[in-house]
C-alpha cells in the first residue's frame, strides 16, 4: 500500500467529518441579542481563572498524544519492527474513541468538576507506567488504557466551559483549550524526540508522566476555580439586568 494513504484517509475523514459538524443547526447555542441599544460588555474567556486552569489540563492531554508518537515510533524501531507503530498507536486512538462514545452516552450525575478530577489522575497513572513498559503486549494494554483515559478528560473540560464562562466568550475559550492540546503535543514531540536520542530507549515516554503530573497538580491546587457561576445577567451600560419574563 502506498505510504501516503494513511494521510490520504486521514486528511479525507477530518474535511468530511468537519463538514458534518459544521452542517449541525439543532446544537448550536441561541443567539443573545440586547434589547434596545444597550451596550454588551465582552469577558475575555482568558480572564476566567477556570479557563486558565482548564488551558494547563489540557496542555498535559497534548505532551500524551506527542510523547507518544515519538516514543512508540522509537520502540518499534529499537525492536526491528517499524510497522508495528501504526498497531500501537492505533490501540491507543481505539481506547480514546470507544471511551468517547461511552462517555457521551452515560447521563453522568456526578458533577464534572469531580470527574475531571477522577479522570485526569487515572490519566496521570497510565501515563506514568508507558516508561517501564518494554514489551509489545504490554505497551498495547497501557496504550490502551492510556487512551481510554483521555476522552473523558477532554469532554468533561470542554462541558465545564458552559459553567464557567460567558456565552459570547464559549468560542473563544474551545479555541484557547483546542490550542493547548496542539502547543503540547508540539512541546511534547520536540522534548520527546530529544530524550530518545540523548538519553536511553523509551525515554520520550516520560514526557506524558511529566506533563499529566504537573497539570494534575495544578488542576488539585486550583480545583476551586473550576466551579460554575450563574451567567443569567446581561452587563449594560455597567447596570445588569435580567430577562424579561412575561407574568399573568
Amino acid at each position: 500500500m502506498n505510504p501516503a494513504a494513511g494521510l490520504i484517509t486521514e486528511a479525507s475523514l477530518t474535511l468530511i467529518g468537519g463538514l458534518l459538524f459544521a452542517a449541525q443547526k439543532s446544537t448550536q447555542p441561541t443567539v443573545a441579542v440586547a434589547a434596545g441599544h444597550a451596550r454588551v460588555e465582552h469577558v475575555s474567556a482568558l480572564s476566567i481563572p477556570g479557563v486558565r486552569v482548564l488551558i494547563v489540563t489540557f496542555l498535559g492531554i497534548g505532551s500524551v498524544f506527542g510523547g507518544m508518537q515519538v516514543s512508540l515510533a522509537a520502540f518499534t524501531e529499537s525492536i526491528g519492527e517499524p510497522g508495528l507503530n501504526g498497531v500501537l498507536y492505533g490501540t491507543f486512538a481505539a481506547g480514546n474513541m470507544l471511551s468517547g462514545i461511552v462517555c457521551g452516552a452515560v447521563a453522568w450525575k456526578v458533577a464534572p468538576q469531580r470527574r475531571l478530577l477522577i479522570g485526569y489522575a487515572a490519566l496521570a497513572l497510565t501515563a506514568s507506567a508507558l516508561w517501564t513498559a518494554h514489551s509489545v503486549p504490554l505497551l498495547a494494554g497501557l496504550g490502551l488504557l492510556v487512551g481510554m483515559c483521555i476522552a473523558p478528560a477532554l469532554i468533561t473540560g470542554y462541558t465545564l466551559v458552559e459553567g464557567l464562562v460567558p456565552a459570547g466568550a464559549r468560542t473563544e475559550a474551545f479555541t484557547w483549550l483546542t490550542g493547548a492540546v496542539a502547543l503540547g503535543q508540539a512541546a511534547a514531540v520536540t522534548v520527546a524526540g530529544q530524550l530518545e536520542d540523548r538519553l536511553w530507549g523509551g525515554a520520550g515516554f516520560l514526557v506524558p508522566m511529566v506533563g499529566t503530573v504537573l497539570a494534575l497538580g495544578t488542576l488539585l491546587a486550583l480545583r476551586s476555580r473550576l466551579a460554575t457561576r450563574p451567567h443569567s445577567r446581561t452587563v449594560a451600560r455597567g447596570v445588569g439586568h435580567r430577562v424579561p419574563v412575561a407574568v399573568d
